[in-house]
């Protein structure tokens, strides 16, 4: 049993290189003395004249902070992980081996984690996410897989300590959803979940089926950073198609159920876009514009075009052969990302919310493309 304490031990004292590398790839100073210039700009007598900027600065404070404090929290875990070592060997206590196994597990995984951070070099990864839901072909089938996809990223969304904010939502015609659109706001929402944008396939027997037959279903999950809105993109009256209609879904609790929903088209490229749960039909139309800006910032950087004006609004087809991932319920149980290879045969585990793997798989494949 000391043995075991001793080999994890050297094991601990062996991370500790894993640790600096960890900080070097963090650029953990940097991270400091860029922490202190941003505080030191908050004590400025004219800091607050700006409200938006002095908002802006504060945020990025706390998300510097928070990434420093995690790193130095991490080391000093390690330390005190390979003190407890030592104590035990030292006495001769082998009932501390569980406490010193799961410490070292813990340490192990948070470390990972971090890791995984530092594949979060895109340009609007930091952002929050706008995460939308639709069915493809289907009906209530798809309907419903919909919105079993919606229950899965908002458990992943809350499970990981980000706020979750259903902005519109529409009802199936039996069961599920036509749509349904949620933000995911905290650090680094987007560039976890754009792992998670494209077509994604159902295969079970279908509850809604009295012969109790095999079915597969498809739907689209759509997730675009929020933009900052820093008008670079300018939206003409006339190229906008707004209509106001009663809120509706989600059970009620989540709506107001008024005719403050909002609805926007953008003529020249089709794009739709709603919300209907902020309090008044103001506000919501001001969140479905950002939205809108957000889809057509989104389009403009992936064609890489100079204007808005040249987007033409193409879409995949929400079908057969675009799926970037498979979930089978039948025959067998099996989650597999047809991009990276990764599986999971805990399905339930996976609807529940738990997708870090997916998403980290992805991640690190998109790395080793670099």
């Amino acid at each position: 049993m000391i043995i075991e304490i001793e080999e994890t031990k050297h094991k601990l004292i062996n991370f500790r290189s894993d640790i600096q590398e960890l900080g070097s790839a963090l650029r953990i100073d940097a991270l400091r003395e860029e922490a202190a210039q941003l505080e030191e700009k908050t004590s400025a007598p004219d800091f607050w004249n700006d409200q938006e900027n002095s908002g802006k600065i504060l945020r990025q404070v706390k998300q510097l902070k928070d990434k420093i404090e995690r790193f130095d929290a991490l080391a000093a875990k390690l330390e005190d992980a390979i003190t407890l070592c030592e104590l035990a060997i030292e006495e001769g206590d082998e009932g501390m081996k569980e406490e010193i196994l799961l410490e070292a597990a813990q340490i192990e995984d948070q470390e990972e984690k971090m890791r995984i951070e530092v594949l979060l070099s895109g340009e609007y990864d930091h952002n929050n996410a706008i995460v939308s839901f639709h069915p493809g072909a289907g009906g209530t089938e798809a309907q419903d897989w919909a919105q079993m996809l919606y229950r899965m990223y908002t458990r992943w969304g809350e499970s990981h300590g980000y706020n979750v904010k259903l902005v519109d939502w529409l009802d199936g015609d039996e069961a599920g959803i036509k749509s349904a659109t949620i933000m995911i706001e905290g650090l680094n929402a987007y560039g976890y979940l754009k792992s998670e944008n494209g077509v994604h396939r159902l295969v079970r027997v279908s509850p809604f089926d009295g012969s109790g037959r095999r079915h597969t279903s498809f739907a689209s999950v759509e997730v675009l950073p929020e933009f900052e809105d820093d008008n670079s993109i300018e939206l003409n009256d006339e190229d906008l198609e707004i209509t106001a209609h009663r809120s509706s879904g989600a059970g009620g609790q989540h709506i107001n159920k008024t005719d403050s929903a909002i609805r926007i088209v953008h003529i020249p490229t089709g794009i739709v876009v709603g919300c209907q749960t902020e309090r008044s039909q103001l506000q919501n139309k001001e969140t479905a514009l950002k939205m809108l800006k957000s889809k057509l910032m989104e389009i403009k950087e992936r064609e890489k075009l100079e204007r808005i004006e040249d987007i033409q609004g193409n879409k995949t087809n929400i079908e057969w052969g675009n799926q970037i991932r498979s979930y089978v319920f039948m025959p067998y149980t099996l989650v597999k990302d047809t991009r990276t290879g990764y599986e999971d045969g805990n399905i339930q585990s996976v609807m529940d919310g738990n997708i870090d793997g997916f998403i980290n798989a992805y991640l690190k494949m998109n790395a080793a493309k670099q």
